[in-house]
């Protein structure tokens, strides 16, 4: 993640929509990764001032024209009226439920943050309506039952926070963060955050569309582990015994130890940690021991380079633990990436880059 710039001058986040100096309308550009002062043009059509080009023209995704909850333009030349986030939509939220349209509003920011990211990997984003089979796609569901407490495991009337087939689904309770914290600590989490579901949930995702059945089979098992050993049994053994007792020594987190599938997914969620805030820090130019941070664009080059990201992305998560501290807030960071795990995010990071489309 990065930030961006005004026409006026003014330093713009990626959830603006209008620029508090200027006052003009903001829009974010998928196709160019930029968020940008809107020029009105003719007929719901746009001008964008971050680029020289006088003929673009964009006019706003439906979700940003008419329910607020998204800020992304769509060419004028694109027939959808979703952006390129909004059209992965299977299912919203009952907008006539009090509150409803908030939590959708919070879960659409993190979305948009998952796909800004994958975007910036070059991973594949294509839609089911475009590739049925191996597409990508978010419902966002709620609880028909409103007396049960929520949890991860389901049960009667419960919607499971997951991957299934290429859709993703959020259960709406995600979006309120006191239920989300009261279920953290009743699960003895680290961390739990919308952004963290996306993340972790987008890599089940893509072992489905980028290891299953491929060449990196055989590597994948060698370091996660067999994914064929029952899904539902270890999850049970990992609800009631806990994680393994050397967990820290070989996975990124506790739950990572519940299933090679979990592990891959909780390893892919740390590496869309490393990536997108390694942006935003090179992005605000802090440096480590006189230097700049390194980024993604500099482990592109060549896959011994990660070793230097993982090194800055310790120096960083140290000083943003003890940033916090002194505020009184919990780690940022609560993790250590030590043994195995950092073998098992190198393997992240070859597949991501040997997958670019």
């Amino acid at each position: 993640m990065r930030t961006f710039r005004c026409s006026c001058g003014n330093q713009l986040y990626f959830e603006n929509t209008r620029c508090l100096v200027c006052g003009k309308k903001l829009g974010f550009l998928p196709n160019l990764g930029l968020m940008s002062a809107l020029a009105p043009a003719t007929e719901n059509l746009w001008k964008p001032e971050c680029t020289e080009d006088a003929r673009l023209r964009y006019r706003m995704c439906r979700n940003y024209s008419v329910e607020t909850v998204c800020n992304w333009m769509v060419p004028a030349g694109d027939p959808d009226p979703y952006c390129h986030a909004c059209r992965l939509n299977q299912a919203i939220p009952n907008l006539a439920k009090p509150n409803n349209r908030q939590a959708w509003l919070r879960i659409e920011k993190a979305k948009r943050r998952l796909i800004y990211t994958l975007d910036r990997l070059h991973l594949p984003v294509i839609g089911k309506s475009q590739d049925p089979q191996k597409g990508l796609a978010f419902a966002f569901l709620e609880d028909s039952d409103d007396s049960l407490e929520f949890n991860d495991e389901g049960g009667s009337g419960r919607v499971f926070t997951g991957h299934l087939e290429g859709t993703i689904t959020i259960n709406l309770a995600e979006a309120d963060p006191s239920t989300r914290e009261r279920v953290r600590e009743a699960m003895n989490e680290q961390y739990r955050t919308l952004l963290g579901h996306f993340r972790h949930e987008s890599g089940h995702y893509y072992w489905y569309r980028l290891i299953d059945r491929s060449p990196w089979v055989d590597e994948f098992r060698a370091l996660f582990g067999d994914e064929r050993a029952d899904y539902a049994a270890s999850l049970a053994k990992y609800y009631a015994a806990g994680p393994p007792l050397n967990w820290s020594s070989r996975h990124v987190s506790a739950y990572a130890g519940a299933h090679p599938w979990e592990d891959w997914a909780e390893t892919w969620a740390h590496y869309l940690h490393l990536v997108d805030t390694l942006e935003m820090a090179g992005d605000y130019e802090l440096a480590v021991h006189g230097r700049p941070m390194r980024t993604l664009d500099a482990a592109r080059e060549e896959t011994a380079d990660l070793d230097g990201l993982l090194a800055d992305w310790h120096h960083l998560t140290q000083a943003l633990n003890s940033l916090n501290r002194c505020m009184g807030q919990p780690d940022a960071y609560p993790f250590a990436l030590t043994g195995l795990a950092v073998e098992k995010i190198r393997l992240v990071h070859r597949v991501i880059m040997a997958s670019v489309v």
